[in-house]
């Protein structure tokens, strides 16, 4: 079994150092990975966004 880990919108601000304002529009603009719902609360997988990251990298390149 796999140990998910789940961030919240604030972890992925501090994360981006962006305004939390921010990662909704990103979302909301299809720049970020998709996140899921645990018990009515808004989370996104690290795993999900460790391979968005990644294309980000590649894709700057």
């Amino acid at each position: 079994m796999t140990n998910t880990q789940y961030l919240t919108d604030r972890t992925l601000a501090a994360r981006y150092e962006v305004a939390r304002s921010t990662i909704w529009r990103w979302l909301k603009e299809g720049q970020l990975p998709k996140p899921v719902k645990l018990a009515g609360s808004t989370r996104w997988r690290l795993s999900d966004l460790e391979k968005w990251e990644q294309n980000q990298e590649e894709g700057a390149q």
